[in-house]
């Protein structure tokens, strides 16, 4: 019987001949083995005995045909001899150890030629597809063709390694965002300290002046009372006085000698010294002017607070935006508040000027070159937009370059779905719901450009880690009119 290189399932090889089972059979002891093999065996010895566990029978016993389904019988055991029989030569004959073998496929069809019947182990790089041989011979004989494993493996490597460069890219990202949350936590800290000393001298000076206008108000109750007190004293003694002469009079007015009477009459009927009272009053009114003092001082302290509080930044301007029409690109449509723009189908009669794009966008009025901003602007209904902030260098001619490094930080929005963030590389992303209104911020010396959905309350997208140089100008790109479908303005909206 012919022999197998290779190791083969117990199951499906006979003990005696060591190949795949032909006609196998089982014999009482359940061993398997192919019947011609079993019977040849049996005629050599003098008794029947199992050639694997030695069980020895009285007499030749009757053979079963084998029904497992773990062996292979029929057809099946051809096709896996002739398989066997092809294999073989390739592990041992040098020649033919240079061929590829491959595990079993599914569409075999797939793998060869159609039109050479041949293998598919070439790849053309001219025309991006898998050829034979035959083909290099033929219509792609003057092509660049590699083996087909060489391009694969290189295709693995190059993606691996774009894989890779976005993973670096990512873990760049997330170190810059951790490094700008450091930097903020630390000028955070700073700025409480600073804030908590500026309001601590605040309070106070406000409590200073508290404590002058009680003191002087308190002053000004003591010397009305002590004035009120002398003046009651005063009256009480004329009072006093009054009722001593009334006494006497009426001691006069009971005798009957008139003469002396008259005599005494300058002594008596003279009027006692009496103060004009019209014109003494107690003062109800407060003096003022000391409170005067104490506001007008702490208003100055409130202005300096205030100046020291916008230069560190913890404030936010709120931005009055309006359109520059001296920068909008001819095909844009501006309102006459400055606060929309659109774009339209016919090009404007608009004089020549150095500071207009040719790009469908334009620029605030407002630029800023300190502190932090922010603004907000409607989007509702569009198909494709883009806002940002541009550098007052940036190039207004010809095509713009949406980067950074070119003086644009922005985010576009294409197809209504896709948003970019114009970074270096550029971040692509589906937001969750699509925004009807979207908030700018950006704060200048932290170099942060930040969007945010406010409908949703949302962050989008952070420029971090940017170094800003000159004055920045809110950009607004309305995208182009889609037939119509993305016709709707751009709206500056009023903060709420």
């Amino acid at each position: 019987m012919a022999t197998s290189s290779g190791p083969l399932n117990e199951e499906l090889q006979c003990s005696i001949c060591l190949d795949v089972f032909t006609d196998p059979v089982t014999i009482p002891c359940g061993h398997n083995f192919c019947r011609t093999c079993l019977n040849k065996f049996w005629t050599s010895t003098q008794t029947c005995f199992c050639p694997l566990c030695k069980e020895t029978f009285s007499k030749r016993p009757d053979l079963m045909i084998n029904t497992n389904s773990g062996v292979i019988m029929g057809g099946e055991v051809r096709m896996i001899k002739r398989a066997l029989t092809h294999l073989e030569p390739h592990h041992r004959v040098p020649r033919l150890k240079k061929h590829k073998l491959i595990n079993a496929v599914e569409n075999l069809e797939d793998y060869i030629c159609q039109k050479h019947e041949r293998p598919l182990d070439l790849f053309c790089r001219d025309d991006q597809m898998s050829v034979c041989l035959s083909c290099t011979e033929g219509d792609h004989r003057t092509h660049n063709t590699v083996p087909i494993e060489k391009e694969n493996r290189e295709k693995l490597v190059k993606k691996k390694t774009d894989v890779q460069q976005m993973i670096q890219n990512k873990m760049k990202k997330i170190q810059e965002i951790q490094h700008s949350v450091e930097l903020q936590k630390t000028n955070m800290e700073k700025e409480k300290s600073a804030n908590v000393e500026l309001f601590t001298n605040l309070i106070r000076s406000i409590e200073r002046c508290q404590s002058e206008l009680l003191k002087m108000m308190e002053e000004q109750q003591k010397a009305a009372e002590k004035q009120a007190e002398d003046l009651i004293k005063e009256l009480q003694q004329e009072i006093t006085d009054l009722k001593k002469r009334n006494t006497e009079l009426e001691q006069i007015s009971h005798t009957d000698d008139h003469l002396p009477l008259l005599q005494m009459h300058s002594s008596l009927y003279s009027r006692p010294h009496i103060k004009n009272w019209t014109e003494n009053s107690i003062d109800t009114d407060v003096n003022v002017l000391p409170l005067h003092r104490a506001l007008t001082q702490l208003k100055k302290t409130h202005k300096a607070l205030n100046k020291k509080l916008s230069k560190s930044g913890m404030w936010v301007r709120y931005m009055d935006v309006t359109l520059d029409p001296v920068t909008a690109n001819p095909y844009l449509i501006l309102s006459d508040d400055g606060k929309q723009v659109s774009v339209g189908d016919i090009e404007q009669d608009v004089p020549v000027n150095p500071k207009r794009f040719d790009d469908y966008c334009v620029l605030a009025k407002q630029a800023f070159s300190s502190g932090r901003f922010y603004y907000e602007v409607q989007v509702k209904g569009k198909t494709g937009w883009s806002l940002g902030v541009a550098r007052e260098s940036i190039n207004r001619k010809g095509d713009i370059s949406p980067s950074p490094e070119d003086g644009l930080w922005s985010m576009v929005l294409i197809n209504q779905r896709q948003y970019i963030a114009c970074d270096n590389p550029a971040v692509g992303f589906s937001h969750r719901r699509t925004p009807e209104k979207v908030g700018v911020f950006v704060d200048y010396e932290e170099g942060l450009v930040s969007f945010y959905d406010v409908g949703s309350r949302s962050h989008i997208y952070s420029f971090t880690g940017q170094t800003f140089t000159e004055k920045l100008y809110p950009y607004f790109g309305p995208g182009h009119n889609d037939k119509g479908k993305n016709s709707n303005p751009l709206i500056i909206s009023p903060v709420s």
